[in-house]
């Protein structure tokens, strides 16, 4: 491959990497947002029960996705995560409040121990989908570099109205998604509880993709220009609104799994309206000229190419992983002494 395409196919790979992350553990964190809307202890344990052999599977693409962002655009990594530090920390704490409550919640029969637990699974799971939207808000809009690369805001400069709403549309995508996915693997008298929260979230998720996207066209314009230039590009727009409304229309017609397919796309399409609409650039400066984008902030060619080799290698395992762990795990959720 000639190396000059590299830093393109990385762009493309980092990418790729964070939209399966937000695919996969996209439900789950979802699942935690509704948690506390069970109502008994066996219903919540269910909930638990439906992610609990695939949660840290899903997160181990955060991690591949970081980790290949750190080996192949340095700069981007180290910007962004000195300058979200605050931000990343309290998302790092929400991700090890979340794995211990899943953990430990059920060690201990006591109502007590499993509503603190219960708790701070919901509070956890939502923060990190917030945060997780915020940073996502900030990259997209523009942040202030200096020359050097480094962010010369505060922490309170990324609470802005724009990331907010963002970091909104996040939470309302990812509750959705966990609320179609709970009632695939729910049945019964869960599953029709779960059954009457479909609708409201996605009425939610509908409400917030609107204005967000109202938001980017009167405010992000940079976001839009790419597809001004290229009107073969509005497929992928078009393509995500469709996705969009197949969800309704799947649940509608009683067509969960059809509606989770629909879910799933309408995570990629976003994913890749964000790609296009800010491509080259990975982080989007206040200033333009300072911006970081695969040219500027790509490793070297040696590097790139190594990385291609070892992704070669172990890409094909890590799918094969996650589809096999799908595939023993599936079908609907029943409580067991092995049960969390």
């Amino acid at each position: 491959m000639d190396v000059s395409a590299l830093p393109l196919l990385w762009y493309l790979l980092v990418g790729l990497l964070f939209a399966g992350y937000a695919v996969l553990d996209g439900f789950d964190l979802g699942v935690g947002t509704l948690h506390l809307l069970g109502r008994t202890d066996e219903q919540r344990r269910i909930f638990l029960n439906a992610i609990g052999p695939v949660w840290d599977g899903n997160e181990v693409w955060l991690v591949v996705a970081g980790g290949a962002l750190f080996a192949a655009f340095p700069p981007v990594y180290a910007t962004v995560f000195s300058g979200f530090y605050l931000a990343l920390i309290l998302l790092l704490f929400a991700l090890i409040f979340r794995a211990v409550a899943i953990e430990f919640r059920s060690k201990e029969p006591g109502r007590t121990w499993r509503q603190t637990w219960d708790v701070s699974f919901s509070v956890a799971s939502t923060t990190a989908a917030l945060l997780m939207g915020v940073a996502l808000g900030n990259v997209i809009a523009g942040i202030p570099l200096d020359v050097a690369g480094d962010y010369t805001g505060s922490f309170f400069d990324l609470l802005n109205p724009y990331s907010l709403i963002v970091g909104a549309t996040t939470v309302a995508l990812f509750t959705m998604h966990g609320t179609i996915y709970l009632t695939l693997r729910t049945e019964g008298a869960t599953q029709a509880l779960v059954a009457r929260w479909i609708r409201p979230a996605i009425l939610t998720f509908v409400t917030l993709y609107a204005t967000t996207t109202l938001a980017t066209l009167l405010f992000v314009p940079h976001m839009i220009a790419p597809f001004a230039a290229r009107p073969p590009l509005a497929v992928v727009p078009l393509g995500t609104f469709g996705a969009v409304l197949g969800i309704p229309l799947a649940v509608r017609h009683g067509r969960p799994g059809t509606a989770f397919v629909a879910s799933c796309l309408t995570i990629l399409g976003l994913w890749a309206l964000v790609g296009i609409g800010m491509f080259p650039r990975l982080v989007v400066a206040t200033d333009p000229v300072l911006s970081l984008t695969l040219h500027n902030a790509a490793s070297s060619p040696g590097t790139l190419r190594t990385m291609t080799i070892i992704a070669a290698i172990g890409g094909p395992l890590v799918a094969a992983y996650t589809v096999g762990i799908y595939w023993v795990f599936r079908g609907k959720v029943r409580l067991d002494h092995m049960s969390y």
